[in-house]
């Protein structure tokens, strides 16, 4: 009497729960009874709309008024990056080698990345403005030895010299970035000590 499983599942058809006549209909009635349906009230609807509406202006109002409040330029970070892009017409470390090209863009790069996420706010200014001097300084330097290597042509020295004053913007930069950092630290430290 031993039957093949497999052969008995080929044939097998699932049946469903057999319900009593009227079932359905008896279940659709206790779910209306249990939860009616609420009529919709137009002016309800309106009311959404115009809570939405009114939700989006002021969201829209907030961001408008926040964007255009941290718009402006300082002049000190306009005048450092205009120093950067005025480079002379003539030969630049850049266009002596294609790695000296790579070295020069990369501190380049570095360098106006730094100054375009330095705070505009009026905190600090005093500090930011000390160190937008000596980059300005810097940038005079680099001027006068692009001078040199056009003139006199390209040397180790004058290579060596160009090299290391855009290394050292970029660390004036990121020292001007730490300090602006260890000064906010203080201030919290200090707001917090004087909530406790």
């Amino acid at each position: 009497m031993a039957q093949d499983i497999r052969k008995l599942m080929k044939d097998y058809t699932p049946e469903g729960p057999k319900l009593s006549e009227g079932h359905e209909g008896r279940f659709a009635q206790k779910l209306a009874d249990q939860f009616p349906q609420e009529k919709k009230n137009p002016t309800f609807l309106w009311l959404k709309i115009a809570a939405a509406i009114i939700a989006f202006a002021a969201v829209a109002y907030i961001g408008y008024t926040n964007y255009n409040g941290n718009t402006e330029v300082d002049p000190q970070v306009a005048e450092a990056e205009d120093a950067l892009d005025n480079n002379e017409s003539g030969i630049t470390i850049g266009d002596l080698s294609p790695d000296l090209k790579k070295v020069e863009d990369f501190y380049l790069a570095g360098i106006e990345v730094q100054l375009a996420s330095l705070p505009s706010n009026g905190e600090n200014k005093e500090l930011i403005d000390g160190y937008l001097k000596r980059l300005e300084e810097l940038n005079k330097d680099y001027q006068q030895l692009n001078i040199e290597l056009n003139e006199v042509g390209p040397t180790e020295a004058t290579i060596t010299a160009l090299i290391e004053n855009l290394k050292l913007r970029l660390e004036l930069l990121f020292k001007l970035k730490n300090k602006l950092k260890e000064l906010k630290q203080l201030e919290n430290e200090q707001f917090t000590e004087m909530d406790a």
